[in-house]
């Protein structure tokens, strides 16, 4: 294996390592997970919205945006019902806990985001940026 080979697969180690940790320290300090918050973000921006819209929204299974949905209600967090002129489809808005709690939520992101790339300029930052998005597409081209 080349020096080369052998950086490149650092780096993509490092990236899933990264991912792991900063989930497990992102949901340690807001208490929700990422997709938990972008879940309620998203409602957050409506008044409601369909089960389906929001799966498709924050990208995740349909498995997974139910499992969510029922931890969230039975927090009171989140409120569904079926649509009344389509009972197939469920809808879903914050209840009032809910969009209170969303503030300290968002506010607590901030503070996580801000220690993850604490002394970074906004250059390196931008750089950085660009870097992953080229990954990403690199990732998506696959």
């Amino acid at each position: 294996m080349t020096n080369l080979c052998m950086k490149e697969s650092m780096i993509v180690y490092k990236l899933h390592f990264l991912n792991k940790e900063m989930s497990s320290k992102f949901e340690g300090c807001t208490g929700l997970s990422q997709s938990k918050l972008e879940l309620l973000y998203q409602l957050y921006q409506v008044e409601e919205m369909s089960q389906k819209e929001l799966q498709q929204q924050i990208h995740i299974d349909n498995a997974a945006i139910t499992r969510h949905l029922k931890q969230l209600e039975a927090n009171d967090m989140i409120a569904r019902r079926k649509k009344p002129t389509d009972h197939r489809v469920t809808l879903v808005h914050l209840t009032d806990h809910g969009r209170h709690e969303i503030s300290a939520f968002l506010k607590e992101k901030e503070r996580f985001v801000s220690l993850v790339l604490k002394d970074f300029t906004e250059e390196e930052i931008d750089q950085l940026f660009a870097m992953l998005n080229r990954i990403e597409t690199n990732i998506n081209d696959i």
